[in-house]
């Protein structure tokens, strides 16, 4: 019997910010945690690694929705602001480091499932929240909403590495 392991080779050709290798770990647990997902909104994101990732290597039908319009060549794309309305259209919605994105990102999560893991507080205008606060005051107004939360961990360099699956209610 021949054993095989999966290998997440790092994207090698194109220069990115932040923890080396995110958007293949990222890629491969959307693939494992939701194989029934075929339409992926990537909000905010940039030039679109995650969604090329996905498309290419798990064969979804992933496209970016971040406002800047700089994407790769090649990557489906749409240059506008996310709002939460626009999740009808997807089985998934991705908030990985969503910026400004980040409430709609959430308030998603009412439609469709939503993966989302925070970067900074664009949550809580006016209010400072550290990443465990900002964790819980997303989970506190989702579960308010009925839907249920699951906090999880990926494997790549953290502190950024931390976020939430949301369900909708039912």
């Amino acid at each position: 019997m021949v054993s095989r392991r999966v290998i997440v080779q790092p994207v090698a050709r194109h220069a990115f910010h932040g923890a080396a290798g995110r958007f293949e770990v990222v890629a491969a647990f959307v693939a494992d945690r939701f194989p029934e997902a075929r339409f992926v909104a990537d909000v905010a994101g940039g030039q679109g690694m995650l969604s090329r990732l996905l498309s290419k290597r798990y064969n979804l039908q992933a496209e970016v929705i971040d406002p800047r319009g700089w994407t790769l060549k090649g990557v489906a794309s749409r240059p506008d602001l996310y709002a939460a309305e626009m999740a009808d259209y997807y089985d998934l919605v991705i908030g990985l480091h969503p910026d400004q994105a980040l409430r709609p990102v959430v308030e998603s999560a009412t439609r469709v499932p939503v993966l989302v893991v925070p970067c900074c507080n664009f949550w809580a205008t006016g209010t400072k929240l550290g990443r465990e606060a900002l964790l819980a005051a997303i989970t506190a107004h989702h579960v308010a909403l009925g839907g249920s939360v699951e906090p999880i961990t990926l494997e790549f360099d953290g502190p950024m590495n931390r976020g939430l699956i949301l369900s909708p209610a039912g």
